[in-house]
């Protein structure tokens, strides 16, 4: 969390709200897990559950395309992004809403401006804030195919700032990630850590490796 809390922060500064989606205001990660495991795993490549947490905020095609050069292997990215995230749908139904967070975004709806900036495509992104009945709160949704530069760039944040036409020092974010957080930093703006509290389940046990 920044220095300041949550509330004061809110109180005092803040004149819009940015906030990650996923594991920011769904949990989703598990079942972005489990997709990219059956994915990978008929591709001949391998993610395992400790770095999928420490790649968070990335595109899903650069994922794909730093397994691949790892491994030495050719494959066609897109199409394998698109398979990931077909997988992942089957499974959307078990997403479930990261009750604290979106209970900030439905009490500053209207008050306040509001976006998503996510590292994710725009068509799964829409369909998680659906899932969980928020959809229409956001003024904006900036997605990994809005910029050229992904987290922990901070592109994506000064995206949705300029949108929402509220400087980068007066947004408050929520993220969940690594490159997230550092992406906020970058972006000048203020920030609060969901994994201070919320943390989502685990499909493999934790692990000292990264």
């Amino acid at each position: 969390m920044d220095v300041m809390t949550e509330q004061e922060l809110l109180d005092r500064q803040i004149r819009a709200i940015i906030f990650d989606c996923d594991g920011t205001l769904a949990d989703t990660m598990p079942p972005h897990f489990l997709a990219w495991r059956e994915t990978l795993g008929r591709h001949g490549m391998e993610l395992d559950e400790d770095r999928f947490y420490a790649l968070g905020g990335w595109p899903t095609d650069k994922i794909i395309e730093l397994l691949a050069n790892e491994r030495g292997l050719s494959v066609d990215v897109a199409a394998v992004a698109l398979e990931k995230e077909n997988e992942f749908e089957v499974i959307l139904h078990e997403v479930t809403a990261i009750d604290h967070v979106v209970g900030i975004a439905r009490r500053y709806a209207g008050k306040m401006p509001l976006a998503v900036a996510t590292g994710g495509v725009r068509r799964i992104c829409e369909k998680i804030l659906e899932h969980v009945g928020i959809l229409k709160l956001f003024d904006h949704i900036v997605t990994a195919d809005d910029v050229e530069r992904h987290k922990p760039n901070p592109d994506v944040f000064l995206e949705a700032a300029r949108r929402l036409n509220i400087a980068p020092e007066n947004c408050l974010v929520y993220e969940d990630t690594d490159p997230g957080v550092e992406a906020a930093k970058r972006a000048g703006m203020h920030w609060i850590d969901v994994r201070t509290f919320y943390m989502p389940r685990r499909i493999t046990p934790v692990t000292n490796t990264v």
